[in-house]
């Protein structure tokens, strides 16, 4: 999915979500089988020009190759060269980026909506990876995520001879570090796989202690919204938000409220149970409903404190849940929304 989360790509994501996403790609005009699946297509509109860009480390170094490193499942993959990189998600396309080795990457998947690799060819279609269109780039190194598939694809490639190196999905704050590290020691540069760790940290945690102190933690929902798909859901245990949220200083309503699956179909029932003083979603879904205005028309939102504050919390979708080299950015615009009226 472009939502970052966006989502489209992670365990996280339960089989009703990965549903609802087919019905977005269908309903908003992204890359489907009738369409090429190389095609050079430019950020979304709702990227801000000039903010939606990675920062490369300063004096980035050059890759020393051959490696050897560890693959999820506990593979091992031996990778000769790093000229013509193609990452298999946005995260993933984040990190190659800010590690500074952005010229090497040849291709992206609909997930990368930052501008610097906004002209790079798609080869995905509806969140599928084409092995075809990735094979006609000739790339001698796949960066991928457990949940890159479909597996036949996957295949495919390493059939051809291409080391795929897979990293497990981002689930909260805890893995924005050994994420960075398995890229970069892939790309054989494991000394700037530090450097952007303990940069990443160090401007987390800056944020993090900047969360303004309150007795009450104010109650957030993460809602997964597309009207044009007629999706609603609401984010429970493993949405991939509670992480975030609770390092802003707040709880995860749909979490503490008891909801077990990662997405539930929102109800005036859940939202009455979870009872949040702000919502979070992304902000191609908040366009989607019509802004704050049709928000708060879905069922059972305008009874909830949030909904009668009208409190909104609105982040890009291609990076919220990426917890990658952008997350302190991410917490930093959730406190400021989330504690706009500190003061």
């Amino acid at each position: 999915m472009r939502d970052g989360t966006a989502h489209r790509r992670r365990a996280r994501l339960t089989g009703a979500l990965l549903s609802a996403l087919a019905l977005l790609t269908a309903a908003t005009g992204c890359a489907g089988p009738a369409e090429s699946a190389v095609s050079a297509k430019k950020a979304p509109a709702s990227a801000s020009a000039g903010a939606d860009r990675v920062e490369p480390l300063t004096d980035p170094a050059k890759p020393r190759l051959p490696v050897t490193v560890g693959s999820s499942g506990g593979e091992r993959v031996t990778i000769e060269s790093a000229d013509r990189i193609v990452p298999l998600s946005g995260s993933l396309s984040e990190i190659v980026f800010t590690l500074g080795l952005g010229e090497r990457v040849v291709a992206r998947d609909i997930t990368a909506t930052f501008a610097q690799a906004a002209e790079l060819p798609v080869v995905t279609r509806n969140h599928d990876v084409s092995a075809e269109s990735v094979l006609s780039l000739r790339p001698d190194l796949v960066l991928a995520e457990t949940t890159t598939g479909p597996d036949e694809a996957m295949e495919q490639i390493r059939a051809a001879g291409v080391p795929v190196l897979v990293v497990d999905p981002a689930q909260g704050l805890d893995d924005v570090g050994p994420r960075i590290r398995a890229v970069a020691d892939a790309l054989g540069v494991p000394a700037d796989g530090k450097r952007l760790t303990e940069r990443s940290q160090d401007r987390i945690a800056a944020v993090r202690a900047a969360v303004p102190d309150r007795e009450e933690h104010p109650r957030v929902a993460f809602l997964y919204v597309r009207g044009s798909a007629s999706v609603y859901l609401i984010g429970g245990k493993g949405s991939g938000a509670t992480s975030l949220l609770e390092a802003a200083g707040a709880i995860d309503a749909g979490a503490e409220s008891g909801l077990t699956k990662d997405f539930t179909t929102i109800t005036a029932e859940a939202l009455a149970k979870a009872a949040p003083d702000a919502i979070l979603v992304m902000s191609k879904g908040l366009e989607s409903v019509g802004g704050i205005d049709g928000l708060v028309a879905i069922p059972g939102v305008a009874q909830t404190p949030a909904g009668m504050a009208r409190r909104v919390v609105s982040i890009e979708d291609g990076v919220l849940l990426n917890y990658g080299p952008r997350t302190d950015e991410v917490l930093k615009s959730i406190v400021g929304q989330l504690y706009a009226d500190a003061g």
